[in-house]
């Protein structure tokens, strides 16, 4: 064994004959790696042929390899170095997915460093021989988002009077409401007048109802006058919201649940049942990200000529050239910029003017971050359930069916064509009684115009991103640890000796798993 392990291992004279047999190749590289050399490994690799790469790929124990990243990284990029290289059809079936998720796995609890150079160039290669794994990876980062979203919409709502209190009290009160309303309505049926009620059929007939005379017609006014004011309250037509509400949280603690149940089926030692959910989602969520980051940027194809679209480029086929869209996407990007230079500096001026808030400076600062925060978690919320409204609407009940994904890209273009002028009064709304009832001690900002104002621009503005065809979002990572340039921006006043951040002052904007402007710190 010792001898044909030394035959196996010792250099071919060419740089070639040793790697003509699958077989040898299986051996080599099984030797090699059962020793950790995968540098020495990537080595044979880079040298096979076509047919024998094809042979090895399908007999090499790719799970072995798998659960050994990072450390197997090397091999296994180049393997589909050579496989990009030199493979055309038929395609080996390689378990591009599985790598994928394992190294999710590792980046949503990195624990060694340079783990991101380690696996930039095998994520990159990935990307290459299998250009679908980015959507799968950008579906399941949105998934896991508005997962993570869910979860923050189980507190307090809005009662008819606009008091802040449980769902669950409310439901009961709106219901105890309709209760009492309804029996007086049953009560008041039963005294209804003969011209109002007729207890003969007979008497409903056409002919009848013509010859009713004026005293007839004002009784019967009064008894249906009655019987609307009872039943036609503002204070009734709530159930239909709360229900709604209702019908949310459960979705949403659905999505929940089956999220976490992925990441239990692609990660046994995840602790599911201990740890917090939230957090759990959040940093899996991360690790989509930063995989979809070393995968590079997104190829782009050429817009088609007016030729090869088969109608002209005046017609109204909803065809957007590129520069269109860098113009639209470069405009939103300076608002957003705006938004934080300047409507926020004024916000917080106003803020300075109020005498309650003289000295609370970081309290103001929180103030005005989580506004801009919550006007996208609630924006991206609204988005989904507008999508599923119509789904329900149209009863499309299969989610994996061709024609609910084209029905679903038709509501969301029609959302991001009307967002403009889309009613954002109840977002608006919604964001402010979550910033006020956590603030309640401090009454004076119920009259601030100005912030106010600056909830319905956070809120408009939001709305615009998370409509487009690639959305904006936030990286919601506001762990107080390093700073890290790709994504932050040190506040100019800050402490320059010092990479530790203190705080958030305004959060990082993203698109397509790249940062498109920097998260300002306070270190």
């Amino acid at each position: 064994m010792a001898d044909s392990r030394e035959r196996i291992r010792a250099p071919p004279r060419d740089g070639r004959e040793g790697f003509t047999s699958p077989r040898q190749v299986l051996r080599r590289l099984m030797l090699l790696s059962e020793g950790r050399q995968y540098r020495e490994a990537a080595t044979v690799v880079g040298r096979l042929g076509p047919s024998v790469l094809r042979s090895v790929v399908a007999e090499l124990p790719m799970d072995i390899l798998i659960e050994a990243l990072p450390h197997s990284t090397y091999l296994l990029e180049s393997f589909f170095n050579r496989l990009n290289a030199v493979v055309a059809t038929p395609r080996p079936d390689v378990p591009c997915e599985a790598i994928m998720w394992h190294l999710v796995k590792l980046f949503s609890n990195p624990h060694e460093t340079g783990l991101r150079q380690r696996c930039m160039k095998l994520a990159q290669a990935i990307g290459i021989w299998q250009p679908s794994l980015r959507d799968s990876l950008l579906a399941r980062r949105k998934q896991l988002d508005q997962a993570i979203q869910g979860l923050g919409v189980h507190g307090l709502t809005a009662d008819q009077t606009g008091s802040l209190i449980s769902l669950h009290v409310a439901l009961k009160n709106e219901l105890q409401r309709h209760i009492d309303t309804y029996k007086t309505a049953i009560h008041k049926l039963e005294e209804l007048s003969p011209v109002t009620a007729h207890q003969d059929p007979a008497q409903s007939s056409h002919q009848r109802l013509l010859a009713i005379g004026y005293g007839d017609i004002q009784q019967r006014l009064i008894d249906n006058k009655t019987l609307l004011t009872m039943l036609d309250k503002p204070a009734l037509k709530q159930l239909a919201q709360l229900v709604e509400n209702l019908s949310q949280r459960v979705q949403n603690d659905k999505e929940v649940l089956f999220c976490v149940g992925q990441i239990r089926r692609t990660d046994a030692t995840a602790n599911t049942e201990e740890r917090p959910a939230a957090g759990l989602l959040m940093n899996y969520s991360r690790g989509c990200d930063t995989v979809l980051g070393l995968m590079g940027p997104i190829a782009t194809l050429p817009p088609s000529s007016p030729t090869s679209n088969g109608c002209s480029s005046g017609g109204s086929d909803g065809y957007h050239s590129d520069s269109d869209i860098d113009e639209t996407n470069s405009e939103l990007v300076r608002q957003y910029s705006v938004t934080y230079s300047k409507n926020r500096i004024d916000t917080l001026d106003s803020l300075n003017s109020l005498p309650q808030l003289k000295h609370a400076h970081q309290l103001k600062a929180k103030i005005l971050f989580s506004i801009i925060v919550l006007a996208f978690r609630a924006c991206h919320g609204l988005k989904e359930r507008k999508v599923l409204e119509v789904r329900r609407t149209l009863f499309v009940l299969d989610a994996n069916d061709e024609s609910t994904a084209a029905l679903d890209r038709a509501v969301r273009q029609q959302l991001k064509e009307t967002a403009d002028r889309f009613p954002m009064g109840d977002v608006e709304r919604q964001v402010a009684n979550q910033v006020l009832s956590t603030l309640h001690e401090y009454p004076c900002l119920e009259a601030c115009i100005p912030l106010i104002h600056y909830i319905s621009d956070c809120v408009r503005l939001a709305w615009r991103m998370v409509n487009q065809t690639n959305p904006y979002y936030l990286d919601t990572d506001f762990t107080l640890g390093l700073l890290q340039p790709e994504k932050h921006e040190r506040y100019p006043i800050s402490e320059k000796r010092s990479d530790i951040i203190r705080a958030f002052l305004w959060p990082a904007l993203m698109q397509n798993g790249h940062c498109v402007y920097k998260a300002v710190v306070a270190t």
